[in-house]
């Protein structure tokens, strides 16, 4: 894997992020990508094993038993540009502010912080204006591509 290093933090409400791919449960990213992430469904096993050995770097986010309750993967050129994917945390995990440190340790606190980061979402624009996204400038285009994502605007990079 092409993941930049391994930094556990501690977090709130006792979890912990870390980047280190080796510790990523395939089985459940599998699970919550294929049932429950509207970008993600038409993805194979196969598909999300393939993406997750080409990342750049990922976080995931641990409950003191070592379960994997949350993920976030980027794609990303390490020097200026880099893509945000795949962010979740699990339904039973949220309302308590792990998406916000999710996202936070992996672009603020991480290799890219001063990096150009893209994404594409159809419903957590609040989420990500708070880092510093907004609606793309006239510069940006877009070729779609033919594999389906979910809905316009899908994150399913």
């Amino acid at each position: 894997m092409t993941c930049q290093g391994r930094e556990p933090v501690s977090g709130r409400a006792g979890v912990e992020f870390d980047s280190d791919p080796g510790r990523v449960d395939l089985d459940r990213l599998w699970a919550f990508l294929s049932e429950h992430a509207y970008w993600g469904r038409w993805r194979s096993r196969d598909d999300v094993a393939a993406q997750l050995a080409a990342a750049w770097r990922i976080v995931g986010i641990y409950t003191p038993a070592g379960e994997m309750i949350g993920f976030a993967r980027a794609v990303s050129d390490g020097v200026a540009f880099a893509y945000l994917a795949d962010v979740y945390v699990d339904p039973a995990h949220r309302g308590r502010g792990l998406g916000r440190a999710l996202i936070r340790v992996m672009i603020d606190h991480g290799p890219g912080r001063d990096f150009r980061w893209m994404l594409h979402t159809a419903d957590a624009h609040d989420l990500y204006r708070h880092f510093g996204f907004q609606s793309p400038d006239p510069t940006v285009m877009q070729r779609p591509g033919t594999k389906p994502a979910g809905r316009p605007g899908a994150n399913g990079l």
